[in-house]
């Protein structure tokens, strides 16, 4: 017989979306499997929608983060295999299947990832370069990921029950990163196939990529502070994204100089590093090329080199100023 798997949805307000998500894991082509949505203290509708589907509902009482719902879900399935995403997500119809059959070839000790489509689930510009962004940064290093993400986890139970789940005292988001990083300290393994993938509904405006690149480079910042890996290649919080956002203060200072001085020969600093970036980040450029054609790659690339890197690292900085803030709660985890 086939493995079962339990599919774990956390749900908060999830009322736009919660609908799509269960009729997209529904709709899998594997066929044994079950669905389990915790609802971390919701006051919209998600529970009346959750409810007319054919799903395990678990509610809590009040708001307790997405940690605490994942484990809650996790305490109550009966798959010997979990797979762990969002409510904000779409599995594609061979996800589980995919999934399956990787975790069973690769072993017990594997933590199994995929990531996002391509194309995401709305049809937003800002939502396009979101999920191309993500996409190649979580596909490119398949054998020896950094992390694994909450979106499309998969891994046994009986490995997820050995860990203790994920950190419920923690910080706002980044605690599948750690969780990622506390097993592979015990001997795990971590594996991507991209091939497992997921539709996320962005429904991104400039405002919204904005605020999610801000959120997640300020609490990224603080955890790689504690984790000292604030240099390291990891996931979407590359070496790329990083040396594009030394590119871009570097020949903002090389055009002050300019100006200031009247010394063109700081202008080659400008074309040195403008040139190093789009060498370095060539496949995320090809990859905005191949998702929407010539005239996206374009637009997709400017607010990549131009105006992300501001929104990174205003993030950064206030992950610094923040992190004394959290520090003792990081300690406290291990």
């Amino acid at each position: 017989m086939a493995d079962l798997v339990s599919i774990i949805i956390p749900v908060r307000n999830g009322a736009a979306t919660i609908a799509r998500c269960l009729e997209a894991a529904f709709a899998s082509r594997y066929e044994h499997f079950e669905v389990i949505v915790v609802n971390d203290g919701s006051d919209d509708r998600s529970a009346e929608i959750i409810k007319t589907f054919p799903c395990t509902l678990v509610e809590l009482p009040e708001p307790s983060g997405a940690s605490r719902a994942r484990n809650i879900g996790a305490s109550h399935s009966h798959g010997d295999i979990l797979f762990f995403t969002d409510a904000d997500c779409l599995l594609n119809e061979d996800a589980l299947a995919i999934a399956v059959t990787t975790l069973t070839a690769a072993g017990r000790d594997v933590v199994l990832g995929g990531t996002y489509t391509v194309k995401p689930a709305d049809d937003r510009f800002f939502s396009a370069f979101q999920s191309v962004f993500i996409n190649h940064a979580e596909s490119r290093n398949r054998d020896n990921p950094d992390y694994i993400a909450a979106h499309a986890m998969v891994l046994y139970a009986d490995t997820f029950e050995k860990s203790g789940g994920f950190a419920e005292k923690f910080l706002p988001i980044v605690e599948d990163v750690d969780f990622s990083h506390r097993l592979r300290r015990t001997g795990h393994r971590l594996i991507m196939d991209p091939g497992i993938q997921v539709r996320h509904l962005f429904d991104y405006s400039l405002l919204g990529s904005a605020s999610n690149g801000f959120r997640k480079s300020k609490y990224w910042t603080i955890y790689s502070i504690h984790n000292r890996d604030l240099l390291a290649d990891s996931g979407t919080a590359s070496r790329a994204l990083k040396l594009d956002v030394a590119a871009l203060f570097g020949s903002l200072l090389a055009a002050l100089l300019v100006l200031n001085t009247g010394n063109a020969w700081f202008s080659v600093i400008i074309a040195v590093l403008m040139a190093l970036n789009i060498t370095v980040n060539r496949d995320l450029l090809r990859g905005f090329y191949r998702a929407r054609g010539m005239a996206f790659a374009s637009a997709a690339s400017a607010y990549y080199f131009l105006l992300y890197p501001l929104v990174v690292c205003a993030g950064g900085l206030a992950g610094v100023l923040s992190y004394r803030r959290y520090a003792g709660l990081l300690e406290a985890t291990g």
